[in-house]
């Protein structure tokens, strides 16, 4: 057996749960991006200007800036204020706030997709303005939004790599260890590779198939 293909079958194992561990961090990113998102989507269209500027703030800076410099600011800044955060979580939450800027602005052109109508006619069977947007706007922007939700997820799962700058052992972290003690460097890349499209592929379907679920006959 070549020893390219040796080391990537010895190293897969470490890789998958490499894999699983990419997974998690994504999984809790979404979770905190969509939080985020949803709130400052909707700040974004308030009229009150203390809503609309913070949440206006936000979203160009971090539109504005890159996700490795937000990383290093959470990990290596932070700590210089006296606020400790670790690794795993500082990774996550770096994730989570710049996902939280995309979704916002996503969110933002759902809600303005959905009819005023639907709105108004909420409020007048007596909603207030956040029961008329949870039951009646947000669902249907939801389903607007969707097929944009997914290709922002699939790039946030994409962007996780970058978090294997502060030593979270994710997958591509896991597979420069590897290269570290094989020196199989395209062999181990392509495996690792594989495994970020197989999760990329698969969260796409998984979309799609939400996207017919909810589709109106």
């Amino acid at each position: 057996m070549p020893y390219w293909l040796e080391a990537v079958i010895d190293s897969f194992p470490y890789l998958l749960s490499g894999a699983l561990i990419t997974l998690e961090i994504t999984a809790l990113a979404i979770l905190l991006g969509l939080l985020i998102g949803t709130f400052v989507g909707m700040a974004r269209l308030s009229k009150k200007r203390w809503i609309n500027a913070p949440a206006t703030v936000y979203v160009e800076f971090i539109r504005g800036t890159p996700l490795l410099v937000q990383i290093f600011i959470i990990y290596f800044g932070l700590p210089s204020l006296g606020i400790y955060i670790d690794r795993f979580p500082a990774g996550v939450l770096a994730l989570g706030i710049n996902s939280g800027a995309y979704v916002a602005e996503i969110v933002r052109a759902g809600i303005q997709s959905v009819s005023k109508g639907q709105y108004e006619a909420a409020r007048s069977l007596g909603l207030s303005h956040w029961q008329a947007m949870r039951y009646v706007v947000l669902p249907q922007a939801f389903r607007n939004i969707l097929p944009a939700l997914g290709n922002e997820f699939i790039t946030l799962t994409k962007d996780s790599s970058l978090v294997s700058v502060i030593a979270i052992e994710e997958l591509l972290r896991r597979g420069t260890i590897v290269i570290s003690r094989t020196f199989q460097s395209f062999s181990v890349y392509s495996a690792v590779a594989l495994l970020y499209f197989v999760m990329t592929f698969s969260l796409s379907r998984l979309t799609r198939w939400v996207e017919k679920r909810l589709a109106i006959p």
